[in-house]
């Protein structure tokens, strides 16, 4: 089943999608769009492109594991792309994604603009492949 994951910001989103087989999550675009509306609107457009059957969107919780305003709107997006897509959409604990991500960026050395265009795609990888991890186990 190809899935879609989501890391949710406040004026960047990112986005990867996994194969078919669901082996191996993929950076696939990063989204610089603040409206809400806008934002449903393109990502849903991108499951349509890419024929996606599941969503997977990162759920902020604080490291204590409890869930504060970033964890509140990711809930909210998540609940409207499920009623624009139709399809089944899940929540993926992201708790430090970003930061993965910034090491592996780091190791690649990545920097500068290049590395502010893809951060965030790195981190919906990281949140698909977290989700495909636990699937496959």
């Amino acid at each position: 089943m190809i899935i879609l994951s989501v890391d949710l910001g406040k004026a960047r989103t990112g986005l990867a999608v996994c194969d078919k087989m669901e082996m191996l999550a993929t950076p696939l675009a990063q989204i610089n769009e603040k409206n809400m509306d806008n934002l449903l609107e393109k990502v849903a457009n991108v499951a349509l492109a890419h024929e996606v059957e599941m969503i997977i969107v990162g759920l902020p919780k604080n490291m204590d594991g409890t869930e504060g305003e970033s964890a509140k709107n990711a809930r909210d997006f998540a609940a409207k792309l499920k009623e624009k897509t139709k399809l089944l959409v899940r929540m993926q604990d992201e708790r430090g994604t970003t930061i993965t991500a910034h090491k592996y960026l780091n190791a690649t050395n990545t920097r500068g603009m290049k590395r502010k265009n893809v951060v965030d795609s790195v981190a919906a990888t990281i949140i698909l492949q977290n989700f495909l991890d636990s699937r496959n186990h």
